[in-house]
Order: structure tokens, then sequence, then C-alpha cells
């Protein structure tokens, strides 16, 4: 029976997930962060350390951050820094109790579906009733379902700010948001379950992006 990520410990299973996502071009250089939690984490989270080339991580690429205030509780080298949208990480956390794994990609499919959407400046991108999308816990027939859509800012926490006003009194109709010229960010209630929605999502915003024009 092949295992599953879930099987291995977080830090070795989030290396081998980005390395995945490095060769399917979701990750380029050091771009894109995961994180986790493991089954005795509540309150905080294993997290990408910046700067680290997601097509080589190492089980010590990772620190491990409160979900409270972002504080580092465990450096596995020195140098360590979180990710830079380790923010994000933290509202989805602190949003949804029930997350487990959360992930941030960076595709070039993702991108060009919103631009050639129109909705580069929508809150919103509305979604293909293809099959696929039942892996995203939609189950009904001809479904009309929208991606909520964040502006780009350099000020990340911001952007963090604004999920978690959002989302607070309203949850997203899918587990997956998208950041304007950036990328898409999932979550789920495993490891696997969440890389398993990020092939969701990717795969309808590649259909979106070749059927454009």
């Amino acid at each position: 029976m092949a295992q599953t990520f879930d099987q291995h410990p977080i830090q070795l299973a989030l290396a081998a997930i980005a390395r995945d996502f490095h060769q399917r071009g979701w990750m380029p250089g050091t771009a894109g962060n995961l994180s986790a939690r493991g089954a005795d984490q509540d309150d905080s989270f294993w997290i990408t350390a910046s700067g680290r080339p997601k097509g080589s991580l190492e089980q010590t690429d990772f620190l491990e951050v409160a979900i409270a205030d972002g504080s580092v509780i465990t450096r596995l080298q020195t140098d360590s820094k979180p990710s830079a949208e380790t923010s994000i990480h933290q509202a989805i956390y602190r949003l949804f109790p029930e997350a487990r794994a959360c992930f941030h990609v960076h595709s070039v499919d993702a991108c060009i579906a919103c631009e050639s959407a129109g909705a580069s400046d929508q809150q919103q991108l509305r979604l293909p009733p293809l099959e696929v999308i039942k892996g995203l816990d939609i189950w009904v027939q001809d479904p009309v379902v929208d991606l909520p859509l964040f502006e780009n800012i350099l000020d990340v926490p911001r952007i963090a700010e604004t999920i978690e006003q959002r989302f607070t009194n309203n949850r997203p109709p899918v587990p997956a948001l998208m950041i304007h010229r950036h990328g898409i960010t999932v979550w789920g209630n495993s490891l696997q379950q969440a890389y398993n929605r990020v092939e969701i999502v990717e795969f309808i915003m590649s259909y979106l992006a070749r059927t454009a024009h």
C-alpha cells in the first residue's frame, strides 16, 4: 500500500512536497511556503524557512512558529527566519481550527487564469463546474462557486489581516484563496488533503488559463 505524506515526520513530508511542487513549476527558486501542524500541536505549526530553494529543502529548513503572535518557538538552524508569508498561515490556522496543513504556491497558470478572466481587480473568480471540484468538497450538480481573491501588496501582514477580516463572518466556499499576480493558498485537515487540494485548484486554474481565448 502506498504511503501518504501524513505517515512521515512533518519536516520530511514538507520537504518532499516542496520538491514535488518545485518540479511542477509551482515553487520556482525560493518562492512559496508550506506549513503543517503535528497531531499534538494546537497552538503552533512548522513552516519553511525564508529564502530556502524549494527544490532542495532539507529536514532542518523549517521553524516552529506560534499561531497567536508568530513568534519562533523552535529553530533547526540558527540563521533561519520564518517565511515572509507566515502571517497568512497564522490567519488560516486561527480561522479554521480544523486545518492541519496550509500550502502556498506560485504558478503561471493561476496568474494567467485571473488576468484572462478579467478578475485582476476583483474579489472573486468564478470556477468552472469541472468534475474535479468535488475534491474541494463541492458535491452539487453544476455548482456555482467563486474562489476568493485578494490584492497583492508588499506588506504581507496587511494581506493576512484582510483575509482574516473577510473570512471571520463569511466562511469561503472552497478551502483556497488566490492573491492577484502571486499565487494560491490552500489548506486541509491533513498534509495529504492539502496536497490533493493544491493539485485540484491548479488543475482548475490550468483549465481556465488554457480556455481563456
